[in-house]
């Protein structure tokens, strides 16, 4: 299978319904499910490499989360948040028909999954049998939170791909080396084609108003979300993996040795020549993920 089903999910939000747009690979009746969410302002486009490498043992799913993609805008901006992007997920389980998944999650995509996995049914169990998270624990650095800040919902315009590649690459240098194939596929998902008075040109595919809640945080609130994140980190139970870049901004190597000490006492791999935050393109990178879920 070489292009993925597009589908949508209905989720609930404060000023009524949104639909949650999401990449299917693999057999539909497959009861083996893993989750791969992406980070701040990317799509879920970007696992295409990895879901080919899974999609014969796994169904693949690969979601846009809200405001991202081909998904909706949210109509409150405030509400772009890890709660809002938890319940949605939970919607998208419950339309899978499925009891529990595995989860990678690449940055915000991994917040996600640590606050889902945290969650407990009637009889105690989770929704997440297998949590990988990428690049990212319950300590953020705070130089990382800056330079992301400093370009995530400023608008730009592209007269084609790639121009955009190029810019793109140059706030991406953590992303670690790529050839110039692998930054245009990771590229193309991530625009779309305006025309207006100015002209037909690309923008970013999301909805810039993601900065809002990002830019609002305080130290105060961002002290308050870490202790929340380390408790719900220390109540997780199923086997954890965590990657790290080497050389990441946003992951220190402090935070990712405690997350080897408490809670699901996670195994850590640090990748060489890497920063914020690995593609999990490269063939390296791909054994690694499959490794973790068992597959030779």
């Amino acid at each position: 299978m070489t292009e993925p089903r597009l589908d949508f999910v209905h989720c609930l939000d404060a000023g009524g319904l949104h639909r949650m747009a999401y990449w299917e690979w693999g057999e539909r009746g497959n009861p083996r499910v893993v989750v791969c969410v992406h980070g701040l302002t990317r799509q879920g486009r970007d696992f295409d490499t990895l879901a080919r490498a899974l999609a014969t043992e796994y169904r693949v799913i690969c979601p846009d989360v809200a405001g991202r993609g081909r998904s909706d805008w949210l109509t409150e901006p405030m509400a772009y948040g890890i709660p809002t992007y938890v319940s949605d997920m939970v919607a998208l389980i419950a339309r899978l028909g499925v009891q529990q998944v595995d989860w990678v999650g690449t940055s915000m995509g991994g917040l996600i999954g640590l606050g889902l996995a945290a969650l407990r049914d009637g009889d105690g169990s989770s929704l997440v049998g297998r949590l990988l998270l990428n690049d990212v624990g319950p300590a953020l650095r705070a130089e990382a939170i800056e330079r992301i800040g400093s370009y995530v919902g400023v608008p730009k315009r592209y007269a084609s791909v790639d121009e955009a590649a190029d810019y793109l690459w140059s706030i991406s240098q953590g992303f670690g080396p790529h050839t110039r194939e692998q930054w245009l596929a990771l590229t193309r998902p991530q625009l779309r084609e305006i025309e207006d008075e100015q002209g037909k040109d690309f923008v970013s595919h999301y909805d810039p108003r993601i900065a809002l809640p990002f830019k609002a945080a305080t130290p105060e609130l961002a002290a308050l979300g870490e202790a929340a994140l380390w408790q719900r980190y220390d109540s997780l139970t199923c086997p954890t993996l965590v990657i790290r870049g080497a050389d990441s901004d946003l992951l220190s190597r402090e935070t990712a040795r405690a997350m080897t000490e408490r809670g699901p006492r996670a195994r850590l791999v640090e990748l060489p020549g890497v920063g914020h935050a690995p593609t999990l393109v490269a063939d390296d990178q791909v054994a690694l993920v499959r490794e973790f879920l068992g597959l030779p």
